[in-house]
């Protein structure tokens, strides 16, 4: 592993950022149900920090050669776990429509159910562009639908458009994983 590039004491920044963004999790859920269906730019606002907490946490610790089993294993569930709570809301208060959570959450139960099956089998998993452009479209989009008005489309739309780029993501994963395996 190459030597560290920052001093010890700010080498916890990027894990700090992944804790920080779990504890974000309790007070998005509070600040959406305290909306009860209306938009909340507090929310918005929260989960769209989130989103940022997770693109620099990654940067940060391949930047500065950082990374941690800690880091590998929890940023990803937290990412998970937000935009789960997120659509699982969402779908509540009938701002997304219920296939939007049927296939997050069945992406989401197939990559906790298949990573530890995947690992045990020698697959490292990475960083890849089209996963890391879905989780930035899917939290840009969650952030816009939470700010607009019930009934917005665009918002919608959009999220839609990262869902496809996450099952797209997926499927290269499951490919991947099972090319490298067998």
């Amino acid at each position: 592993m190459a030597t560290r590039a920052v001093p010890a004491p700010l080498a916890q920044l990027p894990n700090a950022l992944t804790i920080a963004r779990l504890a974000m999790i309790p007070v998005f859920v509070a600040l959406v149900i305290r909306a009860d269906g209306q938009s909340s730019w507090a929310a918005g606002w929260l989960f769209g920090a989130a989103g940022i907490t997770d693109q620099v946490d990654g940067w940060l610790a391949r930047r500065w050669r950082v990374e941690s089993q800690f880091g590998r294993f929890v940023d990803p569930l937290a990412d998970r776990i937000i935009i789960d709570a997120a659509v699982i809301l969402l779908w509540a208060y009938d701002r997304l429509p219920w296939p939007a959570l049927a296939l997050i959450l069945i992406r989401d139960s197939v990559l906790l159910l298949g990573t530890p099956a995947a690992l045990r089998r020698g697959y490292e998993f990475s960083v890849s562009f089209l996963g890391k452009a879905a989780t930035w479209v899917l939290y840009a989009s969650i952030s816009f639908v939470l700010v607009t008005d019930p009934g917005t489309d665009w918002p919608v739309a959009l999220f839609w458009s990262g869902v496809a780029l996450a099952v797209a993501a997926g499927i290269l994963y499951v490919v991947s994983a099972w090319r490298t395996t067998r």
